[in-house]
């Protein structure tokens, strides 16, 4: 039988969470995030708060850099391309360079499938733009 997780640590876990995520993806996108949330997905928005970032992005193992660059071939290779954006404007706080970005998609490539690798690439250059990232 699985131990209960005391609310204390869900709270704390919470709270690292919330550091962490501001961290990665910035004020700005978290209070979207938060002003856009509700009841009915509040449940799920405490969810990823406390396990991806609270668990999985605050854990220190590997750097966010690393994580960064995991994530982008992660969603790339199974599809999920709506938060390739959001990630790479991440890049800017986590330290992956645009090359680090272009290797994890060429890894998506041959390991997943060329069209999601172009696809995620294509994404990409249009959110490096957006920002004035010169490439």
């Amino acid at each position: 039988m699985r131990p209960k997780i005391k609310e204390e640590d869900m709270s704390k876990r919470f709270e690292q969470g919330m550091k962490t995520r501001r961290a990665v993806l910035g004020d700005a996108h978290v209070d979207r995030a938060e002003a856009a949330k509700s009841s009915f997905d509040e449940p799920f928005q405490s969810l990823i708060t406390e396990g991806a970032w609270g668990t999985l992005w605050s854990d220190d193992t590997i750097t966010r850099r690393e994580r960064s660059m995991l994530t982008l071939a992660l969603l790339a290779a199974t599809g999920n391309f709506e938060e390739i954006p959001m990630h790479i404007r991440a890049c800017a706080n986590t330290g992956a360079a645009p090359a680090d970005v272009l290797q994890a998609f060429m890894h998506v490539a041959v390991y997943a499938g060329v069209p999601k690798a172009n696809h995620a690439i294509k994404l990409a250059k249009q959110t490096y733009s957006e920002m004035g990232v010169t490439l």
